[in-house]
């Protein structure tokens, strides 16, 4: 049964109910049909008392007692007259006796007397009857089984086709084919069903797409710091009488950047599979971004990069220093990256009733209204060529979106093309 398709097994289980229904129908037509109605005589007999005793004092009781035995069939004699009708002798036809059933019951009258009358009924023989009902019931059997079969196999085709097609294109989205549509019809479920796998084949069109993406710009971000710190591994080997302090601080820069690539795929990874705790502290938040804004400051002075930071008093919140740091390490690098000409990045921290929000400006490109809602995504990029960043990998914001999430505080970006971005980011503050 279990490698029967679903189709089948549909069409088997309603025959089988069917061909039950029409079993018990036979057995309570024939096997049980002499002793349902005999049961049903005795409640008439029951019945044809309890009217007896509510009239026994009616002077019309002849009357009623005359109109039950021409209704009921049901004879009602006082029991020192009642004499049993004579039944005729079993013969070649009548092989049994008819059975009878006899009740004597007692009543009292309104004088006091009591009046016993005795209640015979005949339990009508019931061979024709059943005769005739199993002719019938031949019949009736086989309409109901050429009924039950077309039904079966109409109920059952409508049922599984959808589930045989959602089925068929399920195993096509599992060969990585994310085009498929599904067009589950016929049932509340299967269209809810097939709403969902057409879901799911987006959202894995998307991934697969993303995967792709960072597949190419983890490779490119690779490469390039590889090839710089081979040629300038060979170089040194090859002339190790002319190796410079440039040439080493370039090894040890490109090497950075491969550990903080490595990082920063570990940290989401580490982030969204939850294996990442909190520790909370109550430290002092104005003065850890003052400290990280002066140490990224340092390593971009060179290059022309001005970092400012406005505030108006220190502030202290509750949460995971080193987490928090390492969000706002990362808006502040996305905002050194996408910077314009002026190479400006300016950071505010605003305090507003019980809560403090932390801006990260830039006066770059800026992003358009399109691309909003994904950049916080995973390996989403607004700019589909690949621009190396300053420092850090360029997957920061999805570390962002984790790490404020972990905290139950808010996040977005505020940008207009051309005008630059504000990246911000909200947590409540311990006062």
């Amino acid at each position: 049964m279990d490698k029967l398709k679903l189709q089948w097994r549909i069409f088997v289980f309603l025959l089988g109910f069917c061909l039950l229904l029409i079993l018990i129908l036979w057995m309570f037509q024939t096997t049980f049909l002499s002793d349902m109605y005999r049961f049903t005589r005795k409640i008439e007999i029951d019945k044809a008392i309890r009217l007896v005793e509510q009239e026994i004092n009616n002077p019309t009781l002849k009357d009623i007692l005359h109109e039950i035995e021409l209704t009921k069939e049901i004879m009602v004699r006082p029991t020192q007259d009642f004499a049993p009708p004579v039944q005729p002798a079993p013969g070649r036809f009548n092989h049994r006796q008819p059975e009878t059933i006899t009740q004597v019951q007692e009543f009292v009258l309104q004088d006091g007397s009591v009046l016993s009358l005795t209640f015979y009924a005949m339990v009508t023989p019931v061979d024709a009857t059943v005769s005739t009902l199993k002719i019938q019931l031949i019949i009736i059997t086989g309409i109901m089984v050429i009924l039950a079969t077309i039904l079966a196999a109409i109920i059952s085709k409508h049922i599984s086709r959808p589930i045989e097609q959602i089925n068929k294109g399920a195993k096509t989205l599992a060969m990585g084919n994310y085009e498929v549509k599904f067009h589950g019809k016929g049932f509340l479920e299967i269209e809810e069903l097939s709403d969902t796998l057409n879901t799911a084949a987006v959202e894995l069109s998307k991934v697969e797409g993303q995967r792709r993406e960072l597949m190419a710009n983890i490779s490119h971000d690779l490469r390039t710091p590889l090839a710089l710190i081979y040629s300038y591994a060979e170089m040194m080997h090859d002339f190790p009488q002319e190796v410079t302090p440039e040439q080493s601080q370039i090894i040890m820069d490109e090497t950075k950047r491969l550990t903080s690539l490595v990082n920063d795929v570990l940290d989401i990874s580490n982030i969204e599979t939850g294996t990442e705790k909190l520790n909370k502290t109550n430290y002092n938040l104005t003065a850890s971004l003052q400290k990280t804004i002066n140490r990224i400051g340092s390593l971009v002075k060179n290059e022309g990069y001005q970092l400012d930071f406005v505030y108006d008093k220190e502030i202290y919140i509750l949460a995971d220093e080193v987490k928090i740091t390492q969000g706002f390490y990362n808006l502040l690098l996305n905002g050194i990256t996408h910077c314009g000409s002026d190479k400006l990045v300016v950071v505010k921290q605003i305090l507003k009733d019980n809560i403090v929000r932390i801006e990260v400006i830039d006066h770059g490109e800026g992003i358009s209204e399109s691309n909003l809602p994904y950049i916080w995504d995973r390996y989403y990029k607004v700019d589909k060529k690949h621009k190396r960043p300053i420092m850090g990998t360029g997957l920061g914001l999805s570390i962002v979106k984790n790490i404020i999430e972990m905290h139950d505080g808010e996040y977005g970006v505020e940008s207009q093309l051309g005008k630059g971005s504000t990246f911000w980011f909200r947590l409540e503050i311990v006062k």
